[in-house]
């Protein structure tokens, strides 16, 4: 036979028939234990981070201010913290208005396209 996926049968009639082989059902993935995971949604990304300074650049989605505590979540990267200090242009600022990028100081690393949420 050229095809793997079809298996001989007999029919009724003696003859011998081709008919496709069940496959299993595909199992359903599962869903992530993480807090964060499902329906909510990331207030902003980390766009650039400086390492020396321990500066992170977010660009937020909501408008958000100092004080709040946030959660950063990437492929290497989960850590809670509350906003401490936000700059725009070398100058502190209460809020962050949505869609701008600001900078902020962050106490561990985080990486371009980590996800920043509100914490629980």
């Amino acid at each position: 036979m050229a095809h793997t996926n079809m298996v001989k049968v007999l029919s009724r009639r003696g003859k011998v028939a081709r008919t496709k082989k069940s496959m299993p059902a595909k199992k359903a993935k599962e869903k992530s234990s993480r807090a964060g995971s499902g329906s909510v949604k990331p207030i902003g990304v980390v766009t650039h981070y400086y390492g020396g300074i321990g500066v992170a650049i977010v660009k937020f989605s909501k408008p958000t201010k100092a004080g709040t505590t946030v959660t950063f979540r990437g492929a290497t990267t989960d850590f809670n913290q509350t906003i401490s200090s936000l700059q725009f242009d070398h100058k502190d600022i209460a809020s962050a208005p949505k869609g701008k990028e600001v900078g902020t100081k962050v106490k561990k690393r985080v990486r371009e396209g980590d996800q920043v949420f509100l914490a629980e």
